[in-house]
């Protein structure tokens, strides 16, 4: 399959490209720059020069191909409601390229504001939340009724693993270094659940060679890992102490994140296992952070 990748430079994306060709798929990767076509083209996939908000290039890379898988999403959280607008025009475009043809879009979404504070399972399908406005997934439902085979792939809270920059494990970690201290709110008891992202490019792959129009599918390897856990092992690999902080004080230590370091989210992917046989093999949370990849 001649497969189209946005977001195929990303921390995630780049992962889906090598599990693709890997496969057996060709890979055409939207690349915004120079560098990110190189990149793409030493891992031995095609590049299409144009990015989320260059529409033409979406629709080209969608018409050229037999598949999609849309990873992209611009992560600037100063202006988060007109990226997520982005965002759900990207999905649209291709959609209306790849409509009647039956072939499969693959769409990134989160697994974190499915269910708050009780498990996620794969068939919650939750309103759109007027705080939180990314529409990725009512955006493939749109799509499908369009005789797209659109699905979407919720990610973890946390997806780790080497060469992770700029995910939630090096926010905390960052945020434990300028204070002096890592921190949890209260008892710590809340659960982030997490995913290798070597086995997130796995289900990747999986959906878009499997996928039911309007599945979600779970890319959550661990079901719920408590936020005390892991600061504890960022203050083990630190060096620092590990301490509670009030809930009131949660928004001056932890700025914008506060609220994401309070979510309690556990998410099972057991329907995600049990329909399309997937199998998560890599290191977990806790052992990455043990290991030192995130303080080397």
């Amino acid at each position: 399959m001649r497969v189209f990748v946005t977001g195929a430079t990303g921390f995630i994306g780049t992962a889906i490209v090598q599990e693709l060709i890997t496969a057996g798929h060709q890979v055409l990767g939207l690349a915004r720059s120079e560098a990110s076509a190189q990149k793409l083209q030493e891992a031995g996939a095609e590049v299409l020069r144009g990015d989320l908000e260059d529409l033409d290039s979406l629709r080209t890379g969608a018409r050229e191909t037999d598949g999609v898988i849309h990873a992209g999403f611009i992560h600037d959280f100063t202006r988060f409601a007109e990226v997520c607008e982005v965002d759900k025009q990207a999905i649209a475009t291709i959609g209306e390229v790849l409509a009647g043809s039956n072939r499969p879009l693959i769409v990134a979404s989160g697994t974190a504001l499915v269910s708050p504070g009780k498990t996620a399972t794969e068939d919650i399908i939750p309103p759109l939340n007027p705080a939180w406005p990314r529409a990725s997934e009512q955006a493939a439902d749109a799509v499908c009724r369009l005789g797209v085979r659109a699905a979407v792939v919720r990610l973890s809270p946390s997806v780790h693993g080497d060469e992770d920059k700029h995910g939630f494990i090096p926010i905390l970690i960052n945020t434990a270094r300028g204070k002096g201290f890592s921190a949890y709110i209260g008892e710590g008891l809340n659960r982030w659940n997490a995913v290798h992202r070597l086995d997130a490019a796995h289900l990747f792959r999986l959906a878009l060679e499997n996928a039911i129009p309007g599945a979600r599918y779970h890319a959550a390897a661990e079901e719920g890992i408590t936020v005390r856990s892991i600061a504890e092992a960022i203050g083990k690999q630190l060096n620092i102490p590990v301490q509670s902080i009030a809930p009131d004080a949660a928004a001056g230590h932890f700025g914008w994140f506060a609220q994401m370091a309070a979510i309690d989210c556990p998410a099972s992917s057991k329907l995600t296992q049990e329909r399309l046989n997937w199998r998560p093999a890599h290191s977990t949370l806790l052992t990455d952070i043990e290991n030192g990849i995130y303080t080397k």
